[in-house]
């Protein structure tokens, strides 16, 4: 694969994720163990998108009718390799938040830099908002929470109360739109 096209998905395109494949193996997972945040085994196949395809499709068209950020990224023969979604609205006491809502590479096109560059072009568009920050809610999975805190993440200021308690193993994290260049 030599070039990646990234750009905004249109709203016909959204039903292209389901060219992707959203499975992931997680080996170990962040779990609270005695009042502490740890690393324990699972051994868990998840072999669908978590909370199922519709929930993911139905906030991909969201996003795009709301006039939020959808990028996608595609390959030389225009196969979505994976996407990423910014909502638009804007929370937060002290700083201006938006919710990273959604960002998935399939899983033969994992650990090449598409991930990491759809998150910085999601940042930017984010910052074009004049948001402070990106908020994310990180599935526990060891590898995830490891991809984030790589590039730049960390934990939340301030936690969004509807979004922890959706998924309290979740990691509540935050990206300052400071370090993105324009």
């Amino acid at each position: 694969m030599t070039n990646i096209v990234y750009r905004q998905l249109t709203l016909e395109e959204c039903e292209r994720i389901n060219e992707m494949n959203p499975s992931q193996y997680i080996g170990k997972a962040w779990r609270e163990v005695d009042g502490k945040r740890q690393l324990v085994e699972i051994n868990y196949h998840d072999t669908d998108w978590p909370n199922g395809y519709e929930h993911h499709l139905t906030h991909l068209k969201r996003t795009v009718l709301d006039g939020g950020s959808a990028i996608g990224a595609f390959d030389n023969n225009d196969k979505l390799l994976g996407f990423a979604t910014v909502d638009r609205t804007f929370f937060g006491n002290k700083f201006n938040y938006v919710l990273l809502d959604q960002l998935f590479i399939t899983l033969e096109h994992r650990n090449k830099g598409i991930g990491k560059k759809l998150f910085m072009l999601s940042a930017k568009a984010a910052k074009g908002w004049d948001a402070d920050k990106l908020y994310i809610c990180a599935g526990s999975a060891e590898e995830t929470v490891a991809f984030y805190f790589a590039i730049g993440c960390k934990e939340a200021e301030e936690i969004k109360k509807e979004l922890y308690e959706s998924d309290p193993r979740d990691f509540q994290l935050e990206f300052p739109l400071s370090l993105v260049n324009d």
